[in-house]
C-alpha cells in the first residue's frame, strides 16, 4: 500500500475524531479518500460510513458516484456485514431511483445469497460499475471460495469455473484451486474439504456442589 494513501489515511482518521466528523467542509476530502480506495485496492469502513452519514445530514452534497463506489469496496469485504450497514445508511430514493445504486444492491443481492453465476452475468452487462475498482472481481472471488470452503466436500470443476466467473478452460480457476489447496480428481471433480473432519464433539460437564443439592433438598421437604 503506498505512503501516499497512509498519509491521507492518517490525516483522514484526525477529520473524524469528535465533532468535526460532521462537518460538511470535510466532505470533498473524504470523498476524495474514497477514490483513492478504490484505486489503490484499499479499504476504511469507517471514513465510508462517515461519508454516507454526511450525505444523510446534508441531502443537497449526495454523489451517487462516491456512493457507488463506497458500496462496490463494501461488497469486496464479503462475508462481513458492511454492505448491509452501507445499504442502511442511503435513502431509500436513491436507491430506487438512482440507477448505478440500484444495480450494484441487486448484485450485492445476489453474492449475498450465493447466486454467483447470475451474479457475473449482471456485472457483464454493467461492467462500467466497476471501473476504477481496483481488484474488485478478485475480491468476489475470494469471497465465492470462502463459501465453497465451508459449503461443499467436492464440487464439479466445471461448476466451481461458472460460480467463480470463469469459463471452464481458463486457468484461473487452478490458480484458486492452489490458493486453496483444492485437488482435481480424474473424474473432473474438485476435492475441496471433508466436513465431517471439522465437526467435533464436545463433551459438556455441569458440576453441582454439595450446598447446592442440600439447599435444594431441604426446600423440597
Amino acid at each position: 500500500m503506498s505512503s501516499t494513501f497512509e498519509q491521507m489515511k492518517a490525516n483522514v482518521a484526525k477529520l473524524l475524531r469528535g465533532i468535526d466528523r460532521y462537518n460538511p467542509e470535510n466532505l470533498a476530502t473524504l470523498e476524495r479518500y474514497v477514490e483513492t480506495q478504490a484505486r489503490e485496492n484499499a479499504y476504511d469502513l469507517e471514513a465510508n460510513l462517515a461519508v454516507l452519514k454526511l450525505y444523510q445530514f446534508n441531502p443537497a452534497y449526495f454523489q451517487t458516484n462516491v456512493t457507488s463506489q463506497i458500496l462496490l469496496k463494501a461488497l469486496t469485504n464479503l462475508p462481513h456485514t458492511d454492505f448491509t450497514l452501507c445499504k442502511c445508511m442511503i435513502d431509500q430514493t436513491h436507491q430506487k431511483e438512482e440507477r448505478p445504486i440500484r444495480q450494484i444492491l441487486d448484485m450485492g443481492n445476489l453474492l449475498e445469497t450465493c447466486h454467483f453465476q447470475s451474479f457475473w452475468n449482471t456485472l457483464e452487462v454493467n461492467r462500467e460499475l466497476i471501473d476504477g475498482i481496483t481488484g474488485f472481481e478478485d475480491s468476489v472471488r475470494k469471497f465465492i471460495c470462502h463459501v465453497v470452503g465451508i459449503t461443499y466436500q467436492t464440487i464439479e470443476r466445471c461448476l466451481l469455473a461458472e460460480m467463480l466467473g470463469e469459463p471452464p478452460l481458463d486457468g484461473q480457476v487452478k490458480v484458486w484451486m492452489n490458493k486453496y489447496n483444492w485437488t482435481e480428481t480424474e473424474d473432473g471433480q474438485v476435492f475441496i474439504f471433508n466436513q465431517e473432519e471439522s465437526v467435533k464433539p464436545k463433551n459438556i460437564v455441569e458440576k453441582i456442589d454439595f450446598e447446592s443439592v442440600s439447599s435444594i433438598m431441604a426446600t423440597s421437604q
